[in-house]
């Protein structure tokens, strides 16, 4: 009797706790399950506790409500230009309905990859293989836009989908690799021409500037040189006009210079001025009266000795005019030698 009692209460204990936990349901967070009661859709479990009728209602399915990301396995498509390129997406999805993510469609999981599959084949087949490869973006925006119009009936929201790869096949590969070796290599050459053209330009216009400057410079000093040259034969000539020579004085002068004149070995023609000539007249004109003067002194009774005292002062007068003269022309010559001031 004692053995029966043990094993009802046993009994009644363990349906007791198997009502308590068909009863109370804890559901963690980002997580939500889908109730029936007796086969029928009842309600769908928030996250935290929640209270089942034992035995009646019962837990269809727990449905994940964090977004995931599922990669496909690459898959073979056929583009415009009939190539066969490999190409690989990836898939951002969450579920926002768990009720028609779980009675809408058996596996949404693999209906998306199909899904996928077959937009994508409708995307490339439309394009060739040099735009498909620098398209991606607007295939991103087709598949996602196409994937979320489809799955919204499903309680499936599509968040992204992003092409991975693209592999086109060996030999178009190969084919690409030469067509970008050559594209360098042009580019390479037209900046070789480029930099060299630009080299000569800048040469030439270097070369052409320091022809203009050196021109200018010497200009600049032939210009200085006249004005030196003018102002020197000015300064000599104010110098003799204020000391006004006479002609015995300028007489003197050209007898002084004669002999520079002569050293020159291809002086072979000498020109007199006719100032010289005057100029000697006249100096032979005052000689000769002198020595007229000295030769009628005995006969008219002159006293020599005063004639030729007078004589003497007459060439002391004379050579003191030269004096003047030459000193005149040296003080115009060193007016000429200093340095000009900038």
């Amino acid at each position: 009797m004692d053995v029966v009692v043990v094993v009802v209460v046993a009994v009644l204990v363990l349906f007791a706790v198997v009502t308590l936990v068909k009863t109370v349901r804890i559901v963690p967070q980002q997580r939500m399950d889908v109730v029936e009661r007796l086969g029928r859709y009842r309600k769908t479990l928030e996250p935290g506790l929640n209270v089942l009728v034992p035995f009646i209602d019962a837990v269809r399915a727990k449905v994940d409500v964090r977004e995931q990301v599922v990669s496909f396995p690459p898959q073979p498509v056929i583009t415009s230009d009939n190539l066969v390129v490999s190409i690989d997406t990836v898939l951002y999805f969450r579920v926002v309905n768990p009720q028609r993510a779980t009675y809408e469609i058996a596996n949404f999981l693999q209906a998306i990859e199909q899904l996928t599959v077959t937009t994508l084949r409708n995307v490339i087949g439309s394009l060739d293989l040099e735009r498909a490869l620098t398209s991606r973006e607007e295939i991103n925006r087709h598949l996602s836009s196409v994937l979320d119009e489809t799955t919204g009936r499903w309680g499936i929201k599509v968040t992204r989908v992003e092409i991975k790869a693209i592999e086109p096949p060996p030999s178009i590969r190969d084919s690409m690799e030469k067509q970008m070796r050559a594209e360098r290599d042009r580019r390479a050459a037209i900046l070789n021409a480029e930099g060299h053209k630009q080299s000569q330009i800048l040469t030439a216009e270097g070369e052409k500037q320091a022809a203009v400057l050196r021109a200018d410079g010497d200009r600049q000093a032939r210009i200085l040189q006249a004005e030196g040259q003018a102002k020197a034969i000015r300064t000599v000539f104010d110098a003799i006009h204020t000391a006004n020579p006479s002609q015995k004085v300028l007489a003197y002068q050209y007898l002084q210079a004669l002999p520079q004149i002569a050293n020159g070995s291809a002086n072979k023609v000498w020109i007199v001025p006719t100032e010289l000539t005057k100029a000697l007249d006249g100096l032979g004109g005052a000689l000769g009266g002198l020595a007229n003067m000295a030769g009628d002194a005995p006969k008219a009774g002159v006293d020599a000795a005063a004639v030729e005292r007078e004589a003497v002062a007459a060439a002391q007068a004379a050579a003191a005019e030269a004096s003047k003269i030459n000193e005149a022309v040296r003080e115009a010559e060193a007016q000429v030698s200093r340095p000009t001031p900038s």
